[in-house]
């Protein structure tokens, strides 16, 4: 019997020929991300919970400081500072200031056909790159820090066929939306979720990573993409090659298969409170907003930035809303810069910040009040996630939230004069 994509890179990872879902495998981990979330936890533990402290293997660790940058306060502060002086104490490679997380890695570090271990759930954004990246908690990943090893339970796969090409002025954050949207917040529990067929070929590196990065607010384990032409230029550009491409065999066992026709995907919002409360754009248009965000390392690369402000250009943000523009990476920001999409953006009355979370994480930069909406490429929607408890977070597409900010309430690109 043949295997997914998911099941040979475990297999790979644990040194045998074939596994099966449902078994339980010892694996070598490729690499580990963590960021200033949840590190200084992990430090904390490793400092006094250890008699033995050591890292396995320093060289596949790499430490990102991303979501209060630069600190909000004293104690995020002293956190990130614990942060700084082990990874230089250890020699672990460290970024600060420059970049959300899972951009970073996508552009440094990921590979496909390896098996990775983040700290963060969006950590699934790597199957874009044919890796089987996928979130864990602060023991799991000092487990692994200090053996070079975890255990893995082998997940059911879903398969998703996708044929045709999305329209003009429908983006991938939209596919994914609907696909959650139609499977459910709990639909992929513990499960991969694997992209194939021709539609696949059609999008570009930045639509897989936004269609990976989301997987996991379906449950999903992990998400993963065939490597293809695509995927190895990416790579390549990147100076780096894989470990290993895979494919899932003709007589791979999947859970479920769903067939998906690009064609027929419209702009879609994700209503609060809810990731899967999706409806077409359309229905929510007209809903006032304070606020509109367009970054996150779901879609804060240049192509966003691109969509964004190809709209404002020659237009104003509404007065009444605050436009807070967010690159993902400072690669991303040096060529937004290069482009002149960053004036477009200021002149515009948009807020461009530095790289970072910001907004999708909530803490810190431009966070909402009590009554507030906000509308959002961010990855999250839950009550309390962009600020206050009694705020409302509604998630879309580049387009829209860009459109969204001229209007002053949710709109579509196709509603601005």
């Amino acid at each position: 019997m043949g295997m997914t994509i998911a099941e040979k890179i475990i297999a790979r990872a644990a040194g045998v020929e074939s596994v099966r879902p449902g078994d339980i495998h010892t694996v070598e981990v490729d690499r580990l991300m963590s960021n200033d979330g949840t590190t200084h936890l992990t430090i904390d533990m490793y400092n006094t919970k250890l008699k033995h402290p050591h890292i396995a293997d320093v060289s596949k660790l790499v430490w990102i400081v991303d979501h209060n940058v630069p600190s909000d306060s004293p104690k995020t502060a002293a956190s990130q500072k614990k942060m700084r002086d082990f990874a230089k104490e250890h020699g672990i490679t460290f970024y600060e200031g420059q970049g959300v997380c899972h951009q970073i890695m996508m552009e440094n570090h990921v590979c496909p056909g390896e098996l990775i271990f983040g700290a963060d759930s969006h950590t699934c954004a790597y199957g874009a790159l044919g890796a089987f990246g996928t979130g864990v908690g602060c023991t799991d990943y000092l487990y692994a820090m200090v053996t070079g090893k975890s255990w893995v339970l082998v997940p059911e796969t879903l398969c998703f066929n996708l044929t045709g090409k999305l329209p003009e002025g429908v983006y991938a954050r939209d596919l994914i939306l609907t696909i959650i949207g139609k499977i459910g917040a709990n639909g992929a529990n513990y499960k991969a979720m694997e992209f194939a067929g021709e539609g696949l070929k059609t999008l570009t590196m930045s639509d897989r990573i936004a269609i990976c990065n989301l997987c996991v607010e379906a449950g999903a384990k992990t998400a993963l993409m065939e490597v293809d032409d695509i995927a190895l230029d990416y790579l390549h550009e990147h100076s780096r090659e894989p470990k290993a491409c895979f494919v899932s065999d003709e007589d791979a066992v999947f859970a479920a298969t769903y067939d998906i026709d690009l064609s027929t995907i419209t702009p879609i919002v994700a209503k609060p409170h809810f990731v899967d409360n999706v409806c077409p754009a359309r229905e929510a248009a007209g809903i006032k907003i304070d606020e509109a965000f367009l970054g996150s390392c779901n879609n804060g690369r240049i192509e966003d930035l691109r969509v964004g402000a190809a709209l404002l250009k020659g237009r104003k943000v509404h007065p009444l809303v605050r436009f807070l523009v967010v690159p993902a990476s400072q690669a991303v920001y040096k060529e937004a810069l290069k482009e002149g999409l960053l004036q477009i953006f200021m002149e515009s009355g948009a807020i461009v910040m530095n790289p970072n979370c910001s907004v999708c994480w909530g803490s810190c930069q431009g966070v909402i009040g009590e009554g507030e909406t906000l509308i959002s490429t961010g990855t999250r929607n839950f009550k309390g996630r962009a600020g206050h408890r009694d705020s409302f977070v509604y998630l879309a597409s580049a387009a829209t939230v860009t459109a969204s900010a001229i209007k002053g309430e949710i709109a579509t690109a196709d509603m601005l004069d």
